[in-house]
């Protein structure tokens, strides 16, 4: 993945790695601020030198200035290293035309982040509801399929010709397709070389038929890597009975959703998984949860997912030659939030502890420290 032309115009002050926070809406500000101590915790143990910037989007946004994301803030997302991006209350958001734009699509749009990376895997001490072992990764694609905001160059992806009808156009390109596909047999080499194509060709045979052949072309470049192809039907019920089967799962945009939060749950809470949007050029840490407006301000809210998803960002920086030690330390930090965990009286109220955020957090920081 070639990056000459974001890396000229990237910011960095003396070598540091440039880190955007996005604080968003409801729990966002505080389990970014969560995230934001564990990261400065790994930067005194490993040398990581990096800078925090910061922008405002979501709701503070739209009261300051008239729209929930401007232009100025994509342009500092594309001048920094990464973004950690807190999740957002875009359902409660005003109509597009009235400032209400969903930050995190026109983060996803505008610079291209088409792989959205999604992991679940069962933590020690932490029974999965499923009963069974589960550790794999939901490759999704992240800027077309059946999402209205993702599918047309100008105006929606649905609309209703009549009171009485809706439509709605899924959109699947080659480049897309070929895209994604390329990206979860990378990730297959480094893990185990499986990759399971998830389609519902038989039914949808046009664009999911497209989908898939443009799947066979890829994994024919790629025979190192074993290569299956299942319906989505099929693969939400193996989700729950046999998990340990898969590795590496690659699928379109609203079938790679629905299948990564079943994924996530099943493997123990969606409130512990974690989530990385990427593209050739730029990368948005993401929680896979929602805003939880309901809990906000109240200090109880889980930032297990947001932090592990900082430390995918991490390690995708170092893959790509921008930081030292970066790869090791989100190692670390996985490690360290797997080990909290694993203490039923460590844990957060979602997952039946005590703990309210400052104290989980802390003790992830005195265990990746310690």
């Amino acid at each position: 993945m070639s990056e000459p032309a974001h890396q000229a115009g990237r910011d960095r002050s003396g070598g540091a790695t440039s880190l955007l926070v996005l604080p968003g809406d409801g729990i966002g500000p505080e389990i970014v601020a969560a995230t934001i101590d564990v990261l400065r915790a790994a930067d005194r143990v490993f040398g990581l030198n990096l800078v925090f910037q910061s922008g405002q989007i979501g709701f503070a946004s739209l009261k300051a200035v008239g729209t929930t994301i401007t232009d100025a803030v994509v342009g500092q997302a594309k001048r920094a290293d990464g973004v950690i991006l807190g999740p957002v209350s875009h359902n409660e958001y005003p109509p597009a035309a009235a400032g209400g734009l969903n930050p995190s699509g026109e983060l996803r749009r505008r610079l291209d982040l088409f792989a959205n990376i999604r992991p679940a895997r069962s933590r020690a001490g932490l029974p999965a509801p499923c009963g069974r072992p589960i550790d794999l990764v939901i490759v999704r694609e992240n800027t077309e399929g059946f999402y209205a905001d993702r599918s047309m160059h100008a105006g929606p992806g649905e609309f209703m010709p009549t009171p009485d009808t809706a439509l709605s156009i899924r959109k699947i390109t080659r480049e897309g397709s070929e895209r994604i596909v390329e990206a979860a047999f990378a990730l297959a080499a480094r893990r185990r070389r499986k990759v399971t194509v998830v389609h519902k060709a038989n039914v949808l045979r046009l664009s999911d038929g497209f989908f898939l052949a443009c799947a066979r072309r890829v994994a024919a470049r790629h025979p190192e890597v074993a290569c299956e192809e299942r319906l989505v039907d099929s693969t939400a019920a193996l989700l729950i009975r046999d998990p340990g089967q898969f590795d590496v799962v690659v699928t379109t945009n609203m079938f790679g959703d629905i299948l990564s939060d079943e994924a996530a749950e099943i493997a123990g809470s969606l409130g512990i998984a974690a989530s990385l949007n990427a593209g050739h050029q730029f990368a948005v840490a993401q929680a896979q949860h929602g805003s939880a407006p309901d809990i906000a301000g109240r200090g109880v809210a889980n930032p297990a997912s947001l932090i592990e998803s900082a430390a995918m960002l991490l390690a995708w920086l170092e893959q790509r030659g921008r930081g030292k030690n970066f790869a090791e330390a989100a190692k670390r930090i996985v490690a360290a939030i797997d080990a909290t965990i694993a203490v039923p009286a460590n844990r957060t109220r979602d997952l039946g502890g005590r703990l309210g955020t400052k104290a989980f957090t802390a003790k992830v920081i005195k265990t990746l420290t310690g």
